[in-house]
């Protein structure tokens, strides 16, 4: 990580507003078929009786395409009125018959699937197409604004930009410690926007949730789930929930069955795997090459969907289908990417940056808002000390994770030992301590540490203020 870059504001670079999607005025408008509503209804009710709206909430549909279904279901003897609250059938307190009962058990026996009505492929890949056409490009001002939090140097913002713009596949490789994995999460925060998962997806009556509360964050200002009102119409469709551009991490964890289906035999459903999570947003996979599964086999997954930018996947009963695979995939990683992939798979990860160590500046920089966010005053000469009492006798590379680590340690010494919150030379000792190996291997050339910093000790020197203590560094 690098120079701190400015503070900018958005204005003309503001992501656009996601498309919404518009509330069905029909049944036909959903895109589902009568048996497949009438499952959801009576699956709905198998828990208890619910009134006309609490129906239309559960299933994110408007009441009035629901009202001539529930009728049908009457009539069928399915479902029964066991009272009213208010005027209307929108107030009826439905639940179901002894023959609707059997029924219901029948429909969860083969999928056992109960919440908002899913939402079909066609739906999906249409929405997801005009998010792509939507997104626009990235200039400086908002590619720096994504960083504004970090420090990240002028060139490496110049290589993010484009890169992001390519909608492709971005290397982030480097030495370990040097914010490879927030730059990553700050790809996401410069795309910023919003857009709108469905709760779930229909492929030939199959069920796969997409929505997950866990990787998705929902909007506060999201619209309720259902449309409660009879006389007005639902301005959106409420089976797409509005969240922030998606960014999922996976690291050591990630294998090749959490990039396909997961079919929960019991339930009779799918879960959509992680890259469908991500889709419009960022899938960042962290620690590359630390997985269970061989990096080339992670890569090799990886080959199809990044050319052609669809992904086939297969349901239980042997149906492949395409989805759609707008996903910005950074991988990062600390080892040597000639050793994870051959020629032609990198030749399809067009942008391959390098994370490198900080410079001195920059390495004091971070220091400084490490403390500000800490409410602990800042000195350079703590810098200095640190340079000529560890990093140069120890031959130690400045990481940019080490500022954060450091300030960590000292204030969970001052909480232990109730000290105020003051960088002090002993107790940055104690951290250090704490932090840094006490002796560190040979190299062959008989140097100790890692790679020692170049002009460390020139420019330490320099940039001692005049009239500096030197007790305090010695």
């Amino acid at each position: 990580m690098n120079q701190a870059t400015a503070s900018a504001t958005p204005g003309e670079t503001t992501p656009a507003k996601a498309p919404v999607p518009p509330a069905p005025a029909t049944i036909e408008d959903t895109g589902l078929g009568y048996e497949q509503l009438k499952q959801l209804l009576v699956k709905g009710l198998f828990a208890g009786e619910l009134s006309g709206l609490a129906l239309s909430e559960k299933l994110c549909l408007p009441y009035m395409l629901l009202e001539s279904l529930v009728e049908h279901l009457r009539v069928e003897k399915l479902v029964e009125v066991r009272g009213a609250h208010g005027s209307g059938t929108a107030g009826f307190r439905y639940a179901l018959t002894e023959l609707g009962r059997e029924q219901a058990a029948n429909y969860l026996e083969s999928n056992g699937y109960v919440g908002p009505a899913p939402v079909p492929l066609k739906q999906y890949t249409a929405a997801m197409n005009e998010v792509k056409a939507r997104r626009g490009f990235l200039d400086k001002e908002r590619i720096a604004y994504g960083f504004t939090h970090l420090v990240v140097s002028p060139e490496m913002i110049n290589q993010l930009g484009p890169a992001v713009n390519s909608g492709k596949s971005v290397f982030i490789y480097g030495p370990p410690g040097n914010g490879k994995t927030v730059v990553a999460e700050g790809i996401g925060r410069a795309l910023g926007g919003d857009l709108y998962v469905p709760w779930a997806l229909d492929i030939d009556g199959q069920i796969i949730t997409i929505y997950d509360p866990v990787n998705h964050v929902r909007l506060e200002d999201d619209a309720p789930a259902g449309g409660p009102s009879i006389i007005k119409s639902v301005e959106r469709d409420a089976r797409w929930v509005r969240v922030r551009r998606p960014v999922v991490t996976v690291g050591g964890e990630l294998t090749l069955e959490m990039l396909d289906l997961s079919f929960n035999p019991i339930a009779k459903f799918y879960e959509a795997p992680l890259q469908m999570k991500a889709n419009g947003g960022v899938f960042v996979v962290d620690d590359f090459g630390r997985q269970r599964t061989r990096p080339r086999d992670l890569l090799n997954r990886w080959i199809v969907p990044l050319e052609s930018r669809v992904d086939y996947l297969t349901l239980h009963t042997g149906k492949k289908f395409e989805m759609p695979f707008d996903v910005l995939i950074v991988f990062a990683t600390n080892l040597n990417p000639e050793s994870l992939a051959d020629e032609a798979f990198l030749r399809r990860i067009p942008y391959k940056i390098y994370a490198k160590n900080p410079t001195l500046d920059e390495f004091t920089r971070i220091f400084d808002l490490n403390c500000k966010r800490r409410n602990i005053a800042f000195d350079p000469v703590i810098v200095d000390y640190l340079l000529r009492r560890y990093y140069e006798p120890r031959g130690i590379d400045m990481r940019s994770c080490h500022p954060r680590d450091i300030v960590e340690q000292v204030v969970d010494i001052c909480r232990f030992e109730n000290k105020p919150l003051v960088i002090t030379r002993e107790l940055l000792d104690q951290a250090c301590k704490n932090f840094f190996l006490e002796e560190q291997p040979n190299r062959p050339n008989g140097k100790r540490g890692v790679t020692v910093i170049k002009g460390g000790a020139r420019a330490a020197s320099e940039r001692r203020p005049a009239g500096q203590k030197e007790e305090w560094l010695s």
